[in-house]
């Protein structure tokens, strides 16, 4: 253990407080305004086609409370010299920063910073989560607390940046576009489906991302067929394509652990 295994606790806990600040600023609880009516209400559940209806969004409680356990694991003194934790706690810690950093690029800039922001943060989230597949897991809460939560992360931001980039080309559009909406939107879940059935191949089915992905497109399929823009077309595609992703997680994970259970009593 040395001077810069401590310093990379330290980094963990200041991203954590950072990140935290970032989101009760961005949900107004200082005085600032709700995500949800930033940008001209354009991030809420009305805001465009592949807006998630807004229960969708509790699932972030789930995100930072699995951050704040994971942040209070990595301070331990155990987990200072722990090489697992060499190779992802800074990887980590910038998941963090970007969150927060979203959240003030939403609060204070312009929506076509808030897209850069998102796509840099699934991009960081992508790599962090592929270590964790590299880097195999040293017990049950390192499993939990940093392959879980990090997958959850990544899940959840995929389709929030489907959701953050369609708001965008929604805000400056033609209105005349909103004829084609049902015809894109469906091509826009087609390759979500692709995204995430990728994601849970390269991960060998961890159930992780494949959750929070059907999670959203629950929610999203709710939105469009209860809500505001209606369209049964996206409706029932984001409720298939949740289907589909979960399902296909299951079987492999289901199938996976049968193959684990079969190597070991040979």
């Amino acid at each position: 253990m040395t001077a810069k295994d401590l310093a990379r606790q330290i980094i963990v806990i200041s991203a954590f407080c950072f990140m935290i600040v970032a989101a009760m600023v961005g949900t107004g609880l200082f005085g600032g305004t709700p995500v949800q009516d930033l940008q001209d209400g354009a991030l809420d559940q009305d805001g465009s086609y592949l807006a998630p209806a807004r229960p969708a969004f509790s699932i972030w409680t789930a995100i930072y409370v699995g951050l704040l356990a994971y942040t209070i694991w990595q301070a331990l003194p155990r987990q200072r010299g722990s090489e697992r934790q060499r190779t992802l706690g800074y990887l980590i810690a910038g998941t963090m920063a970007l969150n927060g950093l979203w959240l003030v690029t939403a609060q204070f800039g312009s929506l076509a910073l808030t897209v850069l922001a998102i796509i840099v943060l699934l991009a960081l989230l992508g790599v962090t989560f592929s270590r964790t597949v590299i880097e195999p897991a040293d017990g049950w809460a390192d499993r939990l607390l940093v392959d879980g939560v990090t997958g959850l992360h990544l899940g959840w931001v995929t389709l929030a940046t489907v959701a953050n980039i369609a708001a965008w080309l929604t805000s400056i559009g033609s209105p005349e576009w909103a004829a084609s909406a049902d015809l894109w939107g469906v091509v826009a879940l087609v390759l979500v489906a692709v995204v995430g059935l990728g994601i849970e191949i390269a991960s060998h089915w961890r159930l992780a991302p494949a959750l929070a992905i059907a999670w959203g497109l629950i929610w999203l399929g709710v939105g469009r067929l209860e809500g505001e823009p209606h369209s049964t077309a996206i409706g029932v595609t984001a409720i298939v394509v949740a289907a589909v992703i979960l399902g296909t997680a299951l079987i492999g994970t289901v199938a996976r652990e049968l193959t684990a259970v079969r190597n070991a009593e040979v």
